[in-house]
């Protein structure tokens, strides 16, 4: 395998911005112009504007701008540091003078005024670095160089546009000298993109096809009996009778780049869509989707099917994303949002939720993560619904996935209730709620299909923010309000909660169906809180409280319940008293704009009578 010039194409179009920073009398401003009028300066300023560097100096010929620094900035130039051009730094010094403020870009260490060192001086700039380079990860190269003798002027300015566009960081672990874990993952995925016949090798017609798909160009027989006998003289499990298999084609890599070509690795993340940051670029995935805040994102029935495949071969060993930058799961919310095996492992039904999950809060990573493990649908891979206002009008959902949110006061089992979703044991100890938590599940129906429900856990404190959040609630298909059956002012304070959430829906137009949930059903039960509860559900217009106790596992097939009222959203929709007076109102209003519209018309009728009336008695006298 050979490098060639796709690598600079990421920058070609927006160039190469390189910082020159470094103490007063160091060289910075006449290592600039020597490299770009290729001749020493006998007057030089104090600071040089943006300077374009000939574009025929580098291979690549991608335009390179070098910004100059003063002395006495001891931060880099705002403008470099928000541009969204790609940036490399050089850090230049003379005369053992070094400053060790490094950033986060790539930095090339370049001692300048050589050709004034003293020849009997021991220390060398090896013996000058080694502990800084150790210390300093970001610094690439290290170089000697004179403006005035023009010795290695262009090779500062090289390596410094080489470490742009073929950086080290994000590909080998320099400490280790192996492959970082999101370069191995990029190219297990190229690897296998590859293997047409997935036999778990590259043949040499695939070897060639891949030759040719990244450099435009074929492998001679030859090249590739070379390449192979490379492979398995240091990697013996490199090379098998099918041919090249994935530890070779890593092997293959690291020893590119341990050899400096790192342009050869390049080439080949970005011919295949990757950027810098080993991600696919954004032109290889989905644009935002266009969605109203109460329409929801599902997966579609063929991306289901993929992942079921997947999930039969991969993630029985936990591989489903060996091909990803990394899980997307292994954080909040997703890290503890399904049920798990003793082993932390996932079932069917597990693997799909947090797929599910995924769809409803950020499509594009679902996209993006589905076309890493090797869906090639693409935008087919889910679909938007209908605003949540229409569905209501049909009074039916046909909708895969629904989200309950589940409100309560402190204490309440609103935590238990979502852990026994996804069968974790009850638990004595109360641990407050202090940012929103998910569960979710699929619910068998009785048709014998399977829903997906959500549960959202919001805490209390966050009802009050309600006012100030217009579509707070518009992805909400369905809220619980759970209280502590045994404690009177748990009652209370859900009956607040569900009084504040009723009056924000009615106002904003997002009308959400309601469900009351008595948990720990299995305490001594609070006479007044039973019959307040019985009052209010009848007052709102919603079904009875349905008692719960997760200790015992008693559960009243209420997730069941909570999906079949998602179903019918025109029910369980809860009335207060302003909502009710305001639409006993608006009946008035109606009432009354029909009363004049029928008067009106009669007024109308009337006036076009007496209109007619005068010549129709005129006609007859003339016949008369």
């Amino acid at each position: 395998m050979a490098g060639g010039d796709s690598a600079a194409k990421l920058s070609s179009t927006t160039g190469v911005r390189i910082v020159v920073a470094g103490d007063r009398g160091t060289g910075k401003s006449s290592l600039i112009i020597t490299a770009a009028a290729e001749s020493f300066p006998t007057n030089v300023p104090t600071v040089l504007p943006p300077t374009r560097l000939p574009d025929d100096m580098f291979p690549d010929r991608v335009p390179v701008t070098v910004i100059d620094t003063s002395s006495r900035q001891r931060v880099l130039p705002s403008v470099t540091l928000v541009s969204k051009n790609i940036l490399a730094h050089i850090r230049v010094y003379s005369n053992g003078s070094f400053i060790a403020r490094i950033v986060k870009v790539p930095v090339i260490v370049a001692g300048c005024k050589l050709d004034l060192r003293d020849e009997q001086q021991a220390i060398s700039l090896e013996q000058v670095m080694s502990p800084i380079m150790q210390q300093f990860r970001e610094i690439e190269t290290c170089i000697e160089c004179s403006a005035y003798r023009h010795i290695q002027i262009a090779e500062v300015f090289y390596y410094a546009q080489k470490a742009v566009l073929h950086p080290t960081a994000p590909l080998f672990d320099q400490e280790t000298h192996t492959l970082k874990p999101r370069c191995v993952r990029a190219l297990k995925r190229i690897f296998i993109l590859c293997d047409h016949d997935r036999d778990g090798a590259l043949s040499d017609a695939e070897l060639n096809d891949f030759q040719v798909k990244c450099f435009n160009a074929p492998l001679q027989p030859s090249e590739i009996v070379g390449v192979k006998r490379v492979v398995q003289e240091k990697l013996p499990e490199g090379v098998n009778e099918d041919g090249l298999t994935l530890s070779g084609f890593l092997f293959l890599h690291a020893l590119f780049i341990e050899k400096g070509r790192l342009e050869t690795t390049w080439t080949v993340l970005r011919k295949f869509g990757y950027n810098n940051d080993i991600r696919l670029g954004d032109d290889q995935l989905l644009p935002p989707i266009k969605r109203t805040a109460d329409q929801s994102v599902e997966l579609t029935s063929e991306a289901v099917e993929f992942l079921r495949g997947v999930f039969t071969l991969f993630d029985i060993d936990g591989m489903t994303f060996s091909t990803a930058p990394e899980s997307p799961w292994s954080e909040a919310p997703y890290a503890n949002a399904v049920e798990k095996n003793a082993l932390g492992g996932l079932s069917l039904d597990g693997f799909l939720s947090e797929w599910a999950l995924m769809s409803v809060l950020d499509p594009v990573l679902t996209v993006e993560n589905l076309i890493y493990i090797g869906y090639a649908g693409g935008p087919s891979a889910v679909r938007v619904t209908r605003k949540r206002q229409v569905v209501r009008k049909k009074q039916s959902s046909e909708r895969n996935v629904f989200q309950c949110f589940v409100f309560g006061p402190k204490e309440s089992g609103k935590s238990s209730f979502l852990h026994s979703f996804v069968g974790r044991p009850f638990s004595e100890v109360y641990m407050p709620t202090t940012e929103e938590q998910y569960t979710v599940n699929t619910v068998d129906q009785p048709d014998g299909t399977k829903k997906t429900l959500i549960l959202r856990e919001i805490p209390e404190d966050s009802v009050e923010k309600l006012p100030s959040h217009k579509d707070a609630l518009a992805a909400c298909d369905i809220a619980v309000f759970a209280h502590d059956s045994s404690n009177e002012p748990s009652w209370m304070r859900a009956t607040e909660l569900l009084v504040q959430v009723a009056s924000h829906v009615e106002s904003t137009g997002y009308e959400v169906p309601c469900i009351i949930v008595a948990a720990k059903d299995d305490l001594e039960p609070n006479p007044t809180a039973i019959q307040d509860s019985t009052r209010v559900s009848q007052d709102m217009g919603l079904e009875a409280r349905i008692p719960i106790s997760t200790k015992l596992g008693d559960f009243n097939n209420i997730f069941k319940r909570i999906v079949r009222a998602s179903e019918h959203p025109h029910l369980s929709i809860p009335e207060t008293e302003a909502g009710k007076t305001r639409k006993q109102y608006h009946r008035l209003v109606n009432r009354s704009l029909m009363v004049v519209s029928v008067g009106a018309a009669v007024a109308i009728v009337g006036l076009a009578a007496y209109r007619i009336y005068p010549e129709w008695e005129r006609r007859l006298q003339l016949l008369g």
